[in-house]
């Protein structure tokens, strides 16, 4: 699900429902916390490729027989 999805999702009134507004704010804030972790993650992920390269060439300037 994305953030987007959490955001725009809508639910059909009932009498002795949730406050929509309420229920709109919480989707907002549930929204905008996935989005966040989301980069979060796609941070993560892009420096640990940028750890894998500078190991990789460590390794083949000063360890040359370590398998990688």
């Amino acid at each position: 699900m994305t953030a987007r999805q959490i955001r725009d999702r809508q639910f059909r009134s009932v009498r002795r429902g949730l406050d929509p507004e309420e229920v709109h704010a919480f989707l907002h804030r549930v929204a905008a916390e996935l989005a966040s972790a989301r980069r979060d993650q796609a941070h993560v992920a892009e420096e640990n490729v940028r750890i894998k390269r500078a190991l990789r060439s460590w390794q083949a300037r000063f360890a040359p027989g370590v398998r990688r």
